[in-house]
C-alpha cells in the first residue's frame, strides 16, 4: 500500500499569464500558495481473486479488466504510461481517491490530483524522480495527452509547495522562488484570508476558460499584461509586509478578471462579493477560471468580527499554508 498527500494551492496574482499559448509568446508571473487542505490518493496490487483486474474509487467505483476500458480519462492516461511494467500481467491495482475539498472549485484540485497520482505512481513502481521532472509529467499528461485547456502554474504550485512567484519564460521553462518563509508572516497573512464557498461550477468551467484564452491575442492582451503588473506590484507588498495594501489589489484584480468573461462571475458570486465588502473585506476575487467555487476575501483583523457575523449561514474554510507539497506518507 503507497499513499501520495497533495495540497490544493490559491493563486493569488497573475493568473491567465500561466497559460502557454500566452507565456510563449509573452512570458508571465503569478504568486500562489498552497494551504493545508490535501487530495489523497492510495493505490495496492489488487490481489487475483476478483473478476476484475484493476478497482478505481472516487466519486464512482470502477471495476475492470483492461486499462483502455477506464473512464476516469486521468487515471487512464497515467495508468497507460506504466502498463509494461510486470504488475500488469499477472494483476492490477486498486487505487482509492479522498479529497479535503471538493472538485471543480477552483483551488487546484485538477492538476493536484494529476501530481499525486504520478507522484504515487512512479514510486509504487519504484521510480525515483525529481519534483522538476515530476512537474514535466503533469503538464505533459493534462495539456498534450489530455488536451485539457489548463494553465501550468497549479502542477508546479501542488508539487513543489509553499507561498511563491513562479516566473514563466518564452522557452517554455519556469523558475520558482520563496516569496514568503516566516512563520510568523505566514500566520499574520493567513489570519486575513477567507476561503467562502459559493458552490461547485458546472462542467462549463473548461470552456470559460477557453473562450478567454482564445482571445489572449485580441482583446484579452492588454488585460494579462495588466494583470503581469499587478502581480509585481503585489510581490512587492509582500516582501515589505505591507499586508493590508493587499485587499484593495485583490479587488482591482478581480475587475479585471470579471471582464476577461462575461461567463467568470454570475448573480450569486457577486451577491457574496458585495456582501464581503459591505462587511469589512478591502477586496477578494473568485478562485479558479469562474462559474463558481471558492472566493478568497482579504478582511483586516478589526473587521473580522463583523465579516464572520454576515457569513454565518456560509461555508468558510479554515486553512493555514504549508510548505511541503506532494508528499509520499505511507509506503508499506
Amino acid at each position: 500500500m503507497i499513499i501520495s498527500k497533495t495540497p490544493y494551492r490559491i493563486s493569488l496574482f497573475g493568473g491567465g499569464s500561466d497559460y502557454p499559448s500566452w507565456y510563449l509568446k509573452h512570458g508571465g508571473l503569478v504568486i500562489s500558495a498552497t494551504i493545508n487542505k490535501y487530495i489523497y490518493i492510495s493505490c495496492r496490487e489488487l490481489p487475483p481473486y476478483f473478476k476484475h483486474k484493476n478497482r478505481i474509487v472516487y466519486s464512482k467505483i470502477e471495476m475492470v479488466k483492461n486499462i483502455n476500458d477506464i473512464r476516469h480519462s486521468v487515471v487512464k492516461s497515467a495508468l497507460k504510461s506504466f502498463e509494461k511494467e510486470k504488475i500488469f500481467k499477472k494483476s492490477g491495482l486498486e487505487i482509492h481517491y479522498d479529497g479535503d475539498l471538493p472538485s471543480r472549485t477552483g483551488v487546484g484540485s485538477s492538476s493536484a490530483f494529476v501530481v499525486g497520482l504520478l507522484n504515487l505512481l512512479n514510486n509504487f513502481f519504484n521510480k525515483k524522480v525529481s519534483k522538476k521532472t515530476l512537474v514535466d509529467q503533469s503538464i505533459y499528461l493534462e495539456q498534450k495527452i489530455l488536451k485539457e485547456v489548463v494553465g501550468s502554474q497549479d502542477q508546479i504550485a501542488t508539487c513543489y509547495g509553499g507561498f511563491n512567484e513562479i516566473f514563466f519564460l518564452q522557452n517554455g521553462k519556469y523558475q520558482i522562488h520563496p516569496l514568503l518563509t516566516n512563520s510568523k508572516d505566514l500566520s499574520n497573512l493567513e489570519d486575513q484570508l477567507f476561503l467562502v464557498f459559493s458552490g461547485i461550477r458546472d462542467s462549463t468551467g473548461n470552456d470559460i476558460a477557453n473562450r478567454y484564452v482564445s482571445s489572449f491575442d485580441k482583446k484579452n492582451k492588454n488585460l494579462i499584461f495588466e494583470i503581469i503588473n499587478q502581480a509585481n506590484h503585489a510581490k512587492k507588498i509582500i516582501k515589505d509586509k505591507n499586508f493590508l495594501d493587499l485587499g484593495p489589489l485583490l479587488n482591482e484584480t478581480w475587475k479585471i478578471k470579471r471582464s476577461l468573461s462575461k461567463s467568470i462571475s454570475n448573480s450569486r458570486i457577486d451577491m457574496i462579493y458585495k456582501l464581503g465588502l459591505k462587511n469589512g473585506a478591502t477586496g477578494g476575487k473568485l478562485l479558479g477560471a469562474g462559474g463558481g467555487g471558492f472566493i478568497l476575501f482579504f478582511v483586516p483583523q478589526n473587521n473580522k468580527i463583523n465579516f464572520l457575523r454576515a457569513f454565518k449561514n456560509f461555508t468558510i474554510a479554515d486553512f493555514k499554508f504549508e510548505n511541503k507539497g506532494t508528499q509520499i506518507i505511507l509506503n508499506d
